[in-house]
């Protein structure tokens, strides 16, 4: 488990201010944001690679940020992505004027907050590309090999990226080598036992004695499938015999090895493993390029390692070998390149309060019962936080309930701090809970309130009509924006029937009160009956077996908040507003 912490909510920012203070050699600490440049910030003229994800998995990011790789690396909680405002902060510092690639491991809180921070940056004239990692061959076929999360194989393809940058290759030609060298990237990987949260006394999950987990996530997930303890010779045969058998028909005989420990699995361990995936590699006709056997991508104190193999060519080889000079990676003499200069550059950022906007009395009376609905949402999470976290355990990372915590603190402070009229209120919350909560559900509400307040807006008063027009606008951008249906196991499983149920009630004459109780009964009936089904995006999709019979835990918070919100709204037996 996790010994050292203070407040487990401030254990990401505490890591990131001390590892700030330890190598402030090799990085700075952006202003506002969650994350840091390469010691000398942005430089004129040079394609800049930004890399991020949840925090938990030093030494990825911010360990490989320096000379020859990153240069710039954004963090969110543990095992949550980074918020939008958090990878758009980080870019705008690390953008040199060449065009920034924004990387990361396939996960779809990532994809969200990176996709919407890079039209962020696009419309703002800064030419922004993305390369997601697709390398866990357990995770998903190759025919669908776009599917497939990024593990350990993410530290090769940021390697060979950040070397293309450094020689002075323009964004077309970094963005191409990357998504090279993530076709030719593959990993497998197996745990011994799970990690543990700060300040959590149980980990995510367990490893009954004498067996292994095969096929981990590296967010706390467990493994696709259960196998019986074997030696480590038989474990490197089993990794190298699942590479070779995805090894591409065009490979040559030169490729990069990575034997990547998890957390608690240490350098002698993964040694003894290597001597014999060495000797089967050499017995295959493989020569390993510069072999890396240590801890590059890890999951807090989890005990577990993976193996990845990258099949090189010429051009490859020659990033994968380049020099590099970072907190944690460090390979050669590496400098930096004369051809580009630092370039001095002026972060704004954003207030954390939306500024006040005119408002009629009606909407400024909306306001104050959207800021009583807002302290009751955060009321509810906070009640049931470690119930959302066991729920999201079961065939995901466990940390549902931390997000929505943190999201709804986010919201309820904004809210507070912010004058106007509802819609004005609800924006801000909208924007400070996915800033605070990060990952996919941080994303997804933030959505859902701003779309709320787009509706509602500063003028008009608010009737029971106008909330379920502005509720069902909300619910219909989460579908749009996070591509999912109902029936795929998420959080929409219990809105859409709520936004169902709330316009019946109210086209057939039930105030808003009334109404929105009913609606959020058959919300929370709905988020039940989410156990039948089989996950078909997110996290929980590759263990969609381990998911069945246990409830989906956005739908289930969906209920709960959906719920607190009916007990504060104002008394309407006798009217429709």
């Amino acid at each position: 488990m996790t010994h050292l912490y203070n407040n487990p909510a401030d254990f990401k920012n505490e890591v990131l201010d001390g590892f700030g203070q330890a190598y402030e050699r090799y990085v700075r600490r952006v202003p506002g944001a969650s994350g840091f440049t390469r010691r000398t910030g942005p430089l004129e003229g040079k394609v800049s690679l930004v890399i991020g994800g949840g925090s938990g998995h030093y030494p990825s990011y911010t360990g490989v940020t320096g000379i020859g790789f990153a240069d710039g690396c954004v963090l969110g909680d543990v095992f949550t992505s980074p918020s939008t405002e958090q990878v758009y902060r980080i870019a705008k510092a690390a953008s040199g004027g060449a065009g920034v690639v924004l990387s990361f491991g396939n996960y779809a809180g990532d994809r969200l907050n990176f996709g919407a921070a890079a039209e962020r940056l696009k419309a703002e004239g800064i030419d922004t590309r993305i390369v997601y990692v697709t390398d866990d061959i357990a995770s998903a076929p190759p025919e669908r090999a776009d599917e497939r999360r990024g593990i350990a194989g993410t530290v090769v393809v940021y390697k060979v990226g950040g070397a293309a940058a450094e020689a002075g290759e323009d964004l077309d030609s970094v963005e191409r080598v990357m998504r090279k060298a993530n076709d030719a990237t593959f990993t497998y990987g197996v745990a011994f036992n799970g990690c543990t949260f700060p300040g959590q006394s149980e980990p995510l999950f367990t490893v009954a004695p004498q067996q292994m987990e095969m096929g981990l996530g590296i967010h706390g997930e467990p493994g696709v499938k259960t196998e019986p303890w074997m030696p480590a010779d038989a474990l490197a045969d089993l990794l190298v015999d699942a590479l070779l058998a995805e090894r591409p028909t065009d490979s040559g005989p030169r490729a990069a090895v990575v034997v990547n420990g998890l957390g608690a699995t240490k350098y002698e361990e993964l040694f003894l493993l290597y001597r014999r995936i060495a000797e089967r590699l050499e017995e295959a006709g493989i020569e390993p390029v510069l072999p890396e056997v240590g801890e590059l991508v890890t999951s807090l104190d989890m005990a577990g390692c993976s193996l990845t193999l990258t099949w090189l060519d010429d051009e490859l080889e020659r990033y994968w070998v380049a020099p590099a000079d970072t907190p944690h990676f460090r390979r050669g003499k590496a400098e930096p390149s004369s051809e580009f200069k630092p370039l001095e550059t002026d972060v704004q950022v954003a207030s954390d309060a939306a500024a006040a906007a005119e408002a009629s009395e009606e909407s400024k009376a909306a306001a104050e019962v959207a800021r009583r609905a807002l302290h009751a949402m955060n009321e509810t999470v906070k009640k049931h936080q470690d119930m959302l976290g066991q729920i999201d355990a079961v065939a995901g990372d466990g940390d549902h309930g931390v997000g929505m915590v943190r999201g709804m603190g986010g919201a309820v402070a904004a809210a507070d701090a912010t004058a106007g009229g509802v819609g004005t209120v609800l924006r801000a919350s909208g924007d400070a809970f996915g800033d605070k909560a990060g990952g996919t559900s941080g994303m997804l509400w933030g959505l859902l309130l701003t779309s709320v307040g787009d509706v509602l807006g500063n003028e008009d008063a608010v009737t029971a009509e106008k909330v379920a027009e502005a509720v069902e606008h909300g619910a219909q951008a989460l579908k749009r924006v996070g591509k999912a249906n109902l029936g795929d196991k998420t959080m929409l499983d219990s809105l859409f029937p709520f936004v169902d149920e709330l316009k019946a009630r109210v086209a057939a004459g039930d105030g808003l009160a009334e109404a929105w109780t009913a609606a959020a009964g058959v919300a929370k009936e709905a988020a039940e009956a989410t156990k039948d089904l089989v996950p078909k995006i997110g996290r929980a999709r590759p263990l969609a077996d381990r998911s069945v019979g246990t409830p989906d835990a956005g739908a289930i918070s969906m209920g709960l908040v959906l719920e607190a919100v009916g007990g504060v709204l104002p008394d309407s037996r006798d009217s429709k507003d």
